[in-house]
C-alpha cells in the first residue's frame, strides 16, 4: 500500500509530460510560422529571379 502512496505522490513525470506539452506546442507554431513566411517568399523569389 505504501508502494501505492508513493508512486501517487511522485510528480516528476508529470512535470516532464507538461515541459514535453509545452515544446510540442512551441514546436507547432514555429512550423505554421516557417510554413507562412516560405509560401509568402515564393512569389517574392520568382519576381527576382525573373528580372535576373
Amino acid at each position: 500500500m505504501n508502494h501505492l502512496k508513493n508512486f501517487l505522490r511522485q510528480d516528476e513525470g508529470v512535470t516532464a509530460i507538461e515541459y514535453a506539452l509545452i515544446a510540442l506546442g512551441i514546436a507547432v507554431v514555429i512550423v505554421a510560422a516557417v510554413t507562412a513566411v516560405g509560401t509568402n517568399l515564393i512569389p517574392v523569389f520568382n519576381t527576382v529571379a525573373s528580372k535576373i
